[in-house]
């Protein structure tokens, strides 16, 4: 059996996979990360039957640009699958790309699971990857998988701290000998950080922007923080005018986006501190010399690292690519899965 299961291992193109709210990133034993494409779907309705037009980059440029027999959905939602159809397509069509076509065997697979996410949310995420053409599906708590991708000593009697900053949310814990000692999950992230910047430019400027001029806001003048210099720093958007519904151009700065954003930054410290609250004085030793290690596409917010280092007194850390964090610790805990089995979820 097991001399079958190594020949089959062989034959497959097993592969890691993070599942995420805004993006999938996909990588595949021995070859790294191949994928990482928006997590969107667009879906045409004909006739009263439903079918996919479009998945990933394609499907992201449709948003808010449908007609009425179009939608482009996103399957997840808070990293929890909203949708399990439409996320049963997306990982159909990201294996289907992937996997070797020639390669008979079906691949074995690895996928990210938020630490708050029920068992019957882990299931379905399993069983969509099983029904999309997995082997066997292991699957891997999100934090686990970022500290291992940023490098954390996950294995050793230490104690290490890691702030996953995400799509839907953000995950702290603290991690040692392989497990997650304490975990809290914030249901905020990215697109609760755009959805803060679109409220506000509504309630300032009465002009209406879609998600995506809202994060091209957060990503070229977003702000954690207010500097000297921040009222300076500023940017054309255009939107509706919400006073007479023509098209409208307005100003504004990086002070006004950092306020937009001050309740979603100050969620993210309170919980970075209720996870410190609620460690053992041990590895509260261990996180005072190490510090505290962000990852997530959230954490590249400017001056987040600042914010967290005063509020914690603590030093705080921007992981080497925060945004393959997740995938290339899973990565990893694929490669090397005989070391690294005990920080699996076993659903078998």
């Amino acid at each position: 059996m097991k001399i079958l299961q190594r020949l089959m291992g062989a034959l497959s193109a097993d592969m890691a996979i993070d599942l995420g709210t805004a993006n999938t990133l996909v990588y595949v034993r021995g070859r790294g990360i191949v994928l990482n494409e928006p997590s969107v779907v667009a879906i045409a309705t004909f006739k009263g039957k439903k079918q996919v037009l479009a998945v990933g980059e394609e499907a992201k440029l449709m948003v808010g640009r449908t007609p009425g027999n179009i939608q482009a959905i996103r399957p997840l939602r808070d990293g929890v699958i909203a949708d399990f159809e439409v996320a049963e397509e997306m990982i159909k069509h990201f294996i289907r790309k992937v996997h070797n076509r020639r390669s008979f065997a079906a691949p074995q697979i690895i996928i990210c699971v938020p630490s708050g996410s029920t068992a019957v949310e882990r299931r379905a995420i399993q069983e969509s990857a099983e029904s999309a053409g997995g082997r066997r599906v292991f699957l891997i708590e999100e934090p686990m998988a970022a500290a291992i991708g940023a490098g954390l000593p996950v294995t050793e009697p230490t104690g290490s701290m890691v702030v996953d900053i995400g799509g839907g949310t953000t995950e702290v814990a603290v991690l040692s000998l392989g497990g997650i000692v304490y975990a809290t999950s914030v249901r905020v992230g990215g697109d609760k950080m755009d959805e803060s910047i679109i409220s506000y430019i509504r309630r300032t400027h009465n002009l209406l922007i879609g998600e995506s001029t809202a994060e091209k806001i957060k990503k070229e003048i977003g702000s954690a923080t207010v500097d000297s210099n921040s009222h300076t720093i500023t940017m054309s958007i255009k939107g509706r005018s919400l006073l007479n519904g023509v098209p409208l151009e307005v100003e504004i700065n990086q002070t006004q986006v950092a306020e937009s954003l001050s309740e979603v930054v100050a969620a993210i410290v309170q919980g970075v501190k209720t996870a410190l609250e609620n460690t053992a004085p041990e590895l509260s030793a261990d996180i005072v010399d190490r510090g505290i290690v962000m990852t997530g596409g959230g954490s590249q917010l400017k001056n987040l690292d600042k914010v967290l280092a005063k509020a914690t007194g603590l030093p705080v850390f921007l992981a080497e690519s925060p945004l393959g964090c997740v995938v290339n610790g899973t990565g990893r805990a694929l490669e090397e899965m005989g070391a690294l089995q005990s920080v699996l979820v076993n659903m078998y």
